[in-house]
């Protein structure tokens, strides 16, 4: 039985259409603020449908690797000029894990859907990758593609990342909690984490079955998210609520959780300073929901190239991301990736030496409780990163928009909201929203 089958055919086009939009359409527009998710009216298999850029780059298993990111040294798997538009087809990591059975045919097939609306790429990936041995336990959970090389970028450069669109492939997704991951989840020690009781723990304390070595013994929840028309025809997340049919929706918000330039120099495909879980300096796994279509995210070089990559697609996200993921789906995504030049003033001045995003109506400070990733332990501590992420708008207000830093300082706490951007990611993130419209 097909997705279609399982939520009515009509309504399935119905969902389609409401999400279309510019599914066909050129990139005339785009770095604007998308209105509304986009879905073209079929699955997006590699190089069906619609596809924006100028340069197509499919995630075959030779074009990634899983749970880690590229290194200092990587080879590229593209190169492309300067300003030049990439389409890459991503791949969500959810339905091809270990304690799901690495199979995304016999995982979905248990939630209605049929081997043709299932991504052959997932499939591929499931089977057949590879390029580094699995360790469910060790390594990250994302289907990182590339790196891409862009011809002009330096150690010292800013990349800026465009995101011209983002096309959901599948018209569902996964939300997951996983034992010892999560905002509440159970320590090491086997107790409950500060603030939370025992009982409180997610998923429960009695269902933990990490001690049979066996993934698909763990006890980790998966909650399969089909995608419908919601309120005012909007295209959603649909939930169960209850046990008498009811429903909760949530509409959609696709971004990518990945997107990152090399940073950490080792030989060794799996080094835990290449793990794909901790964000960095050079991005990676950021986890910020506001840069979806119509978003800029700008990165500090390390090296010739920048190596730029992606993964982690993203159907919708709350803040903090408190279970461990995202309605993790697969995306069609688009970028401009272009250099910026010192003085240029092409990039803000912070985005040099650490992430920073903007939208259309706000720029986003970014804030980091352990930029260099695993080197010398693991910081999770939230207030780091929110002073970090203070003192980046401190730097930007002052530098940029020419603000006495005293005064900087009291707008920050008269009219800028910090938020969590994930507390799941082993180094925890926050960005602030400084809005455009106030200068």
């Amino acid at each position: 039985m097909s997705v279609s089958q399982t939520y009515g055919r009509r309504n399935f086009l119905r969902v389609a259409a409401a999400l279309t939009g510019a599914g066909g359409a050129s990139l005339a527009g785009a770095g604007r603020a998308a209105a509304t998710p986009t879905l073209p009216k079929e699955i997006l298999q590699p190089r069906k449908g619609p596809i924006h850029g100028r340069h197509y780059l499919p995630s075959t298993v030779e074009q990634v690797t899983w749970g880690y990111v590229p290194a200092l040294g990587s080879e590229p798997v593209l190169r492309v000029r300067s300003g030049d538009t990439v389409t890459v087809d991503t791949v969500s990591h959810e339905g091809i894990l270990e304690d799901q059975g690495r199979d995304p045919v016999a995982y979905f097939a248990r939630h209605g859907v049929s081997r043709s609306d299932v991504l052959q790429d997932a499939i591929a990936i499931a089977r057949d990758y590879d390029r580094t041995p699995r360790d469910f336990d060790l390594d990250g959970p994302h289907v990182v593609t590339g790196p891409i090389h862009v011809a002009g970028a330096r150690p010292g450069d800013v990349l800026k990342v465009e995101m011209l669109s983002m096309l959901p492939r599948v018209p569902y997704g996964v939300v997951s909690s996983r034992h010892g991951k999560g905002a509440l989840a159970r320590q090491a020690n086997g107790g409950a984490p500060d603030g939370i009781t025992p009982a409180e723990v997610m998923p429960p304390v009695a269902t933990d079955g990490r001690s049979t070595g066996d993934p698909l013994r763990y006890g980790n929840v998966s909650v399969f998210t089909p995608v419908r028309r919601g309120r005012k025809g909007v295209a959603s997340g649909v939930l169960k609520r209850g046990r008498q049919g009811k429903e909760v929706t949530f509409p959609l918000k696709p971004f990518m959780g990945v997107m990152g330039v090399a940073f950490a120099e080792s030989d060794r495909p799996t080094d835990p300073l290449l793990n794909s879980i901790p964000p960095t300096l050079g991005g990676g796994n950021i986890d910020i929901s506001h840069l979806g279509a119509g978003a800029t995210f700008y990165l500090p070089v390390f090296t010739e190239g920048a190596l730029f990559y992606t993964g982690d697609p993203h159907h919708a996200m709350g803040g903090g991301e408190v279970a461990l993921t995202a309605m993790e789906g697969s995306l069609r995504a688009t970028f401009r990736l272009t250099v910026c030049k010192k003085g240029s003033g092409d990039a803000p001045s912070v985005a040099f030496r650490y992430p920073f995003g903007e939208t259309a109506d706000a720029w986003l400070p970014i804030g980091l409780s352990d930029p260099d990733g695993s080197r010398n332990g693991q910081v999770n501590d939230l207030d780091v990163a929110m002073r970090r992420a203070v003192v980046n708008a401190l730097d930007f207000l002052e530098h940029d928009q020419g603000m006495d830093r005293a005064v900087a300082y009291a707008y920050l706490s008269a009219a800028t909201d910090f938020e969590i951007s994930q507390v799941v990611d082993r180094t925890t993130g926050v960005h602030g929203l400084i809005r455009k419209e106030h200068f």
